[in-house]
């Protein structure tokens, strides 16, 4: 007898594998298909084993992976609270933003990347309590006004702020932007007016990340963005920095050993804070390598990790991975940040070399190197032709330990100078005393 799984003769029945065929023949045809929507995912374990802080809520939750975990639950209520202003703010019952909410319940579990097993009526509640919070939060720093109407637990203390920022920034601690923007109307908000624009989850969202992170974004990019384009605040940031220029499909990275910036120093490549602000804007030209200024801090560790996890997961454009490569080749010891400090491109608020030297490193475990596809594989291949140029290393190294002061030239010609008449007076004598010895005609 045949059937959706084979051919199975009376002996196959009887069989008493049969039950498990028939059980995993099941399980396989019920199977859902996997979600368009996935852009909420857990950080793979190969980056997390590398720094298992940067990805873990430490003050607030936000969503359902980190829901009810014991040391986040003090935040619960603040989280009501900012819900019950909400309300008031907007004048609209507790059931219009549920029924949102439940609307739209199935597009919003399709989002995480795996089964979210708290019920319909707990996990409605969850979100509508997360997002309000946080388009309140969003208010509240938009709105400085507003921040004295309430007894607020955040705003009053700086410290609180700051931990709740650095949560908002992680991979596993989001929520979709769409239900912000479904739960958000500009024209329900009772809120001082500000020069007549409207307001946006986009534009809040911006204004209150920028204040807060320790490189800005570009104006160009910021224009490209627009709310349906965006997934959740780990996707916003990303699109923040993401260069517009795509990658460059004729250069091939030929070496991965790119010299290092003490190396390249020896070789007499100069250096230079990129004035644009994008990251990724790295530039390599007549002997100059100018590089966006970066500050070295953890929260710049926990940013970059967590828009890292999110692109190796979501994206096929490595653009983050690529960069910690670069940087991670470029520095490799405390000599090589002094450098890039001394030249302002970094600020290094970890105050030790060796501690910056070490986080850089860090940044690109888990990282990989694609040669065929690698973002700065022209910037890469044309500081290696620079370096193997013997002429480059015989100027730098006369000029750094020759010509690096005023005195040293000094010295440096001084020295010249009495050689040169050493050697003009031993040809004088030598012309001398040939003359003498000569027999007269």
């Amino acid at each position: 007898m045949e059937n959706e799984f084979g051919d199975h003769s009376q002996n196959d029945i009887e069989n008493p594998s049969t039950p498990l065929v028939i059980s995993l023949g099941l399980e396989l045809e019920n199977l859902s298909p996997l979600s368009s929507k996935r852009s909420i995912y857990r950080v793979p374990g190969r980056l997390r084993v590398v720094n298992e802080k940067a990805y873990t809520p430490q003050v607030v939750s936000i969503g359902p992976l980190h829901h009810g975990k014991q040391r986040l639950k003090a935040m619960e209520d603040d989280k009501k609270r900012y819900l019950s202003a909400y309300l008031k703010r907007t004048d609209v019952l507790l059931q219009y933003y549920i029924d949102i909410v439940q609307e739209k319940e199935a597009e919003l579990r399709s989002c995480y990347a795996e089964p979210i097993g708290f019920s319909s009526d707990e996990f409605v509640k969850i979100v509508l309590v997360d997002a309000a919070f946080l388009i309140e939060l969003l208010l509240r720093n938009y709105f400085r006004e507003i921040q004295d109407e309430h007894d607020d637990h955040i705003f009053n203390k700086p410290w609180m702020l700051q931990d709740i920022w650095s949560d908002m920034r992680l991979l596993e601690n989001q929520l979709p932007l769409f239900i912000l923007e479904d739960l958000f109307d500009p024209q329900r908000i009772s809120a001082p007016s500000h020069d007549g624009e409207r307001l946006s989850i986009i534009k809040l969202s911006h204004d209150f990340f920028k204040e807060l992170m320790h490189f800005e974004a570009t104006e160009d990019n910021l224009k490209c963005i627009s709310s349906s384009g965006v997934e959740h605040f780990v996707d916003f940031l990303r699109k923040i920095y993401v260069p517009l220029k795509p990658k460059s499909e004729e250069v091939k990275l030929k070496s991965l050993n790119v010299p290092s910036i003490t190396e390249l120093h020896r070789a007499g490549v100069k250096f230079k804070a990129r004035s644009n602000n994008n990251l990724f804007d790295i530039h390599f030209s007549k002997g100059i390598l100018e590089i966006p200024k970066l500050t070295i801090s953890d929260e710049t560790e926990l940013t970059i990790r967590n828009l890292l996890a999110f692109e190796q997961c979501h994206y096929t454009n490595n653009y983050l991975n690529d960069y910690v490569v670069i940087i991670d080749r470029l520095v490799n010891t405390p000599k090589d940040v002094d450098l890039l400090v001394k030249y302002g491109i970094v600020e290094n608020r970890l105050g030790d070399s060796s501690q910056g030297a070490t986080l850089i490193n860090k940044l690109a475990d888990g990282a990989t190197l694609d040669s065929n596809n690698f973002y700065f594989a022209e910037v890469s291949e044309n500081l290696c032709d620079y370096c193997r140029t013997s002429w480059h290393k015989w100027r730098a190294n006369l000029k750094q330990n020759y010509f690096h002061t005023p005195w040293a030239v000094v010295s440096v010609i001084a020295a010249v100078l009495l050689i040169i008449l050493t050697i003009i007076q031993a040809i004088c004598s030598v012309v001398s005393v040939t003359v003498k010895d000569s027999p007269p005609h």
